[in-house]
């Protein structure tokens, strides 16, 4: 694939959109997690690899961004086939199963749930890496730290179900 000028210069509106959009998606997800860490989430059994609370915040954060500039990498290389249209949807799919796992977890209490959730997003992250390799090799390897952590996360998903079933 052949970049043209237009997808090699840097685009400032579209690289900032996709920080928020993505952002956004973070933030909504988090006002379903931040109340019921005090309450439900201190009341339930947990690892002792269970990382603190502060710690999901910031790592949150930068992986949100991360995962923000990889998409802007292979929007940026768009070309209109059959082939980033499956990448678009895969990495929306992604999206909304990063979002709904919040829902699914910590506004629902539903700790099985949360684990079909977070296991179905594991194998979404891995097509979105494979798909996004396609386009952009820095967009895949960008996705990385998001898909090694939410792999401790299953691992610690499935901790709190084992612990509290």
């Amino acid at each position: 694939m052949k970049a043209t000028l237009q997808q090699s210069k840097f685009q400032f509106v579209p690289f900032i959109l996709s920080i928020l959009i993505t952002l956004a998606i973070g933030f909504v997800a988090s006002k379903f997690t931040t109340p019921e860490i005090p309450t439900w989430y201190t009341t339930i059994q947990k690892p002792s690899f269970n990382p603190p609370n502060w710690l999901f915040g910031p790592v949150w954060t930068l992986l949100y961004i991360m995962i923000a500039i990889s998409a802007y990498l292979v929007w940026k290389r768009r070309d209109g086939s059959e082939l980033y249209s499956t990448a678009r949807s895969v990495y929306i799919i992604q999206l909304a199963l990063n979002f709904s796992w919040s829902i699914v977890f910590f506004g629902m209490h539903q700790i099985l749930g949360a684990l079909v959730v977070i296991v179905l997003l594991w194998v979404s992250i891995v097509a979105t890496m494979y798909y996004f390799n396609k386009f952009s090799k820095v967009a895949c390897w960008m996705l990385l730290p998001y898909l090694l952590w939410v792999s401790f996360a299953t691992a610690l998903n499935t901790a709190i179900y084992l612990l509290n079933r």
